[in-house]
């Protein structure tokens, strides 16, 4: 085999599997309690994700029979076989896991016939909406890079790079922006790329250019450059670099709206 498109395999077979970690405590959250909100609001973000990744390796074909079968697992069938709505959430992600343990075998063959879309390499995220053309397809790879270290497990890696995509977007749009126009919106003096990172963010809602999403940085977040530099060392969680992804991805939507 094509050692580019085993490297390729592997990526989406480490994503898979990280899917699939995710997808247990997911399920295991709604049996425990179906009505939490935390537990319902990481299974939409997990179903997404799901969702983003069947897409890639079924080459963005509904006819796909990975495609379908994703659809299919949203369904809940009567007695005659006809599909109707009412699903149990947890149901819907245990079947969700079984397509994803589809998609490990497709992938894991060793026969000349692995039934996944020819097209493995994912699409870049794309960062249109940065004004800085130099800055896209850095921001681009961060954005893949972050995604991969949450699916590895490396907590600290995902959020900050995270926080270092978010303060790149940031920064551009202010400068973008321009300090003329930001004097009115209480900016300091001096250099956007010397003021602290919390400022730039509040400088940026301030001027309307994002909402007040970045609430929801936990404080390692925040301090994230200083993490690891100062001698006391902060332990990043699971939950601190999901909320800085997340964080992430709302920012990105106040940036550019027409998304």
């Amino acid at each position: 085999m094509d050692e580019t498109l085993r490297a390729q395999i592997d990526s989406h077979l480490s994503r898979l599997n990280g899917l699939i970690r995710r997808g247990r405590q997911v399920r295991d959250g709604l049996v425990a309690d179906p009505s939490d909100v935390l537990a319902i609001a990481a299974t939409r973000v997990w179903q997404e994700e799901c969702g983003v990744t069947i897409n890639q390796l079924s080459g963005g074909s509904k006819a796909h029979w990975l495609a379908r079968s994703f659809s299919e697992a949203f369904l809940m069938r009567s007695a005659t076989g006809e599909a109707v709505e009412g699903a149990a959430p947890e149901k819907i992600v245990q079947r969700l896991l079984e397509v994803l343990g589809q998609a490990v075998a497709s992938l894991s063959r060793n026969d000349d016939g692995p039934i996944i879309s020819a097209s493995l390499e994912p699409p870049p995220r794309r960062f249109e909406f940065v004004h800085n053309a130099e800055l896209r397809p850095i921001v681009e790879q961060a954005y893949t890079d972050s995604r991969l270290a949450l699916e590895q497990g490396d907590y600290d890696v995902a959020m900050r790079t995270s926080c270092g995509i978010l303060e790149a977007i940031v920064t551009d749009a202010l400068e973008h922006k321009g300090l003329s126009a930001l004097a009115g919106s209480g900016a300091p003096e001096g250099m956007i790329a010397d003021w602290p990172f919390e400022m730039r963010l509040a400088v940026a809602q301030r001027a309307g250019l994002i909402r007040g999403g970045y609430a929801r940085l936990p404080a390692v977040a925040r301090a994230y450059r200083d993490h690891g530099e100062s001698g006391a060392e902060s332990t990043v969680t699971e939950r601190d670099a999901r909320q800085a992804g997340q964080v992430l991805r709302v920012l990105m939507r106040d940036l550019n709206p027409g998304r």
